[in-house]
């Protein structure tokens, strides 16, 4: 441990932005595979708070996520410097999105369909149980000391009393046909429990501990899209609102009931340190702030106020990296996408064997080369991204038209989370597609022009109501053809029954046709234009088919599942892969399979040692995609 100038505090606090390069060192796994090891070797925090241990020394403790999910808390002393990883005490899967830091210095999260308790004051793990699915969005502590959560997808809801060691899983309380966050959580001084619910339509639940009874407490035609608010008062009550926002009505609730509020101005609320997984309490008992935690250069600093000293704290942690998005290959002779979470760039040389590593601008859910550009469709807000690789890279920023890479648009709530982007062969044209926001049922299209440098949003009612695009083409005749899904926005309703292919005249932006191809299709995961004039897709991750789009009909289809398995499956998935003379390939979970171009059939090419997840591109003999954290090749012979 040293002490640090407030100068250096500034260069600290840049870490998180850092550009990173480092050996891939890959690895030959037989068979013509090779491991080109973890895109970004770092893990992302899900909540942390400043607190203090048994023997009164200020301590952190962070959730840390890589790909495989919550894994495990940080914790280091600030005193000592000391630090420590703690293995979470259940299987590991889901990440944390809510945790608490009780009044006895208890951290809490629930996650993976368990419950957790860890002792700052022990260092140590004190109580896990396991509950209904899946993860607790939003959790509080009441004026008992008991500890409360509410639960994503369907509302379970749970306590615990850490003086007794109780713990009562209420399970689902509040059932809808659509996914839903809770993320506020509140418990007014006669100890009834009230959770907001969202996205899809607001609600407002009050809970009785004592009989169980959880009552609904906004009628069903005053609700609207959006996500209901609840906060505790110190004058012993709970204020909320049907759906958070400014202009909306506020409600007071106590003991049970509701009494509308003709105005009410949010003040007074309890201090309980109690957020979603971007938590980050900062102020440690005794006055010390904890300024910077960086997960890259496993460092953090603190601030002393009471002597001006600036702390410096070293500590390592484990980690399998994060989540890869996707990987297509640049003009610069590079194999690059990007990360989640955290959210960063990748760019793999196979000449050098090396990776870098930078900062990005959101999460790369969808990536595309022409020419001399690689083109990014991002999460959140739909955003559109254009870089060159030969230039010098400048951090992204919405205001610097210089940024390399360059944000041009975004389309949220239109679209949330890309699907597709495709690079039109016009040279001139890219169009972005997707699901919307949350709550939102039919995501549309951004169309973007890069002549004039201006973009339109098309909403879905002007597509096809209801649906979202999952994958687009561009025709010979430069029309595109599209394939929706039936999935809404995360938490959305769905409200469309089958997917449909349609046709839009690029011209005019409008729908020429559209039609149910193959009943019971949810999504049409991704299509290719093949050299004939044929379309050839994938239909729910398991079914190929090829389609004549002037006679509007499908001429083959088959089933992939029982010989291949799913698809590989992503959010811009990037299943078929075109290699050298129209050679026509196509990733499965368990393979990588070539489909000839005039019988449709499906042929083994290898068998993969990993499972094969986000697609995929062709590179130099190779074909490049991700698993995990990880980038892995097969060298084609």
């Amino acid at each position: 441990m040293e002490m640090a100038t407030p100068g250096i505090l500034a260069v600290a606090a840049l870490l998180t932005m850092a550009c990173i390069r480092f050996e891939a060192n890959s690895k030959d796994l037989g068979g013509g595979f090779s491991d080109h090891g973890v895109a970004t070797p770092i893990s992302n925090h899900r909540g942390t708070v400043a607190t203090v241990d048994g023997d009164g020394h200020s301590t952190v403790l962070s959730w840390l996520m890589d790909h495989r999910g919550g894994y495990a808390l940080l914790e280091f002393d600030v005193e000592t410097g000391e630090s420590a990883v703690h293995p979470m005490p259940f299987p590991v899967f889901d990440s944390p999105f809510a945790s608490i830091l009780s009044s006895r210095h208890r951290f809490y999260t629930h996650v993976n369909s368990h419950f957790c308790e860890f002792d700052a004051q022990k260092g140590e793990f004190t109580f896990v149980a396991e509950t209904v699915p899946m993860m607790a969005m939003g959790m509080t502590e009441d004026d008992d000391g008991v500890i409360w959560a509410a639960s994503y997808p369907d509302s379970g809801l749970m306590s615990y009393d850490p003086e007794t060691g109780e713990f009562n899983d209420y399970g689902h309380v509040y059932e809808q046909n659509w996914r839903q966050y809770q993320r506020t959580v509140a418990a007014d001084e006669t100890g009834w429990v009230y959770f907001g619910v969202g996205n899809t339509r607001g609600q407002i639940i009050a809970f009785n501990r004592e009989t169980r009874e959880a009552i609904p407490m906004i009628p069903d035609d005053e609700r609207a899209q959006g996500t209901g608010y609840v906060y505790r008062n110190l004058d012993g009550k709970v204020y909320g609102q049907a759906v958070q926002g400014a202009a909306n009505p506020w409600f007071e609730f106590y003991g049970g009931k509701m009494t509308a509020l003709a105005n009410h101005e949010q003040a007074d609320e309890k201090p309980i340190i109690t957020g979603s997984q971007g938590l980050f309490h900062t102020i440690f008992p005794d006055g010390k702030e904890l300024v910077e935690l960086d997960l890259i250069g496993r460092v953090a600093w603190i601030d002393d106020p009471r002597t001006g000293d600036s702390i410096e704290i070293t500590f390592d942690y484990e980690t399998e990296g994060a989540h890869l998005m996707g990987v297509a290959a640049a003009s610069d002779g590079t194999l690059c996408g990007g990360t989640a979470f955290p959210m960063r760039f990748f760019s793999y040389n196979p000449a050098t064997d090396a990776w870098v590593n930078r900062e990005a601008h959101g999460q790369w859910n969808t990536v595309a080369a022409q020419g001399e550009k690689f083109f990014v469709g991002g999460y959140g807000h739909g955003f559109l991204l254009e870089w060159t690789p030969a230039n010098e890279w400048v951090r992204t920023d919405k205001e610097n038209p210089d940024s390399n890479p360059r944000y041009w648009m975004e389309s949220a709530p239109t679209i949330n989370r890309p699907h597709d982007l495709l690079v039109h062969p016009d040279g001139r044209t890219v169009i972005l597609a997707g699901t919307p926001g949350y709550g939102y049922t039919g995501g549309g299209l951004l169309i973007w022009d890069r002549q004039t440098e201006t973009g339109q949003i098309i909403e879905h009612t002007d597509l096809i109501p209801l649906h979202s695009t999952q994958s687009l083409i561009a025709l010979p005749d430069g029309n595109i053809l599209g394939g929706t899904t039936v999935a809404p926005g995360t938490g959305g309703e769905q409200l469309a029954e089958q997917a449909e292919l349609y046709l839009m005249d690029l011209e005019t932006r409008t729908i020429q046709w559209h039609e149910v191809m193959m009943p019971g299709v949810s999504a049409y995961s991704d299509l290719r234009l093949l050299p004939s004039g044929m379309v050839i897709g994938v239909a729910d991750w398991k079914t190929l088919f090829v389609f004549d789009p002037e006679q509007r009909t499908i001429i083959h289809q088959q089933d992939l599942e029982e010989r291949w398995g799913r698809t590989n499956i992503q959010q811009g998935p990037r299943i078929f892969v075109w290699g050298e003379d129209d050679e026509l390939f196509m990733l499965t979970e368990n393979a990588i399979t070539r489909v000839d171009l005039d019988s449709y059939e499906v042929s083994l090419v290898a068998e993969s040692p990993v499972e094969i997840g986000p697609g995929g591109d062709y590179y130099d003999g190779r074909i490049y995609f991700g698993s995990g954290s990880h980038l892995y090749s097969y060298q084609l012979s």
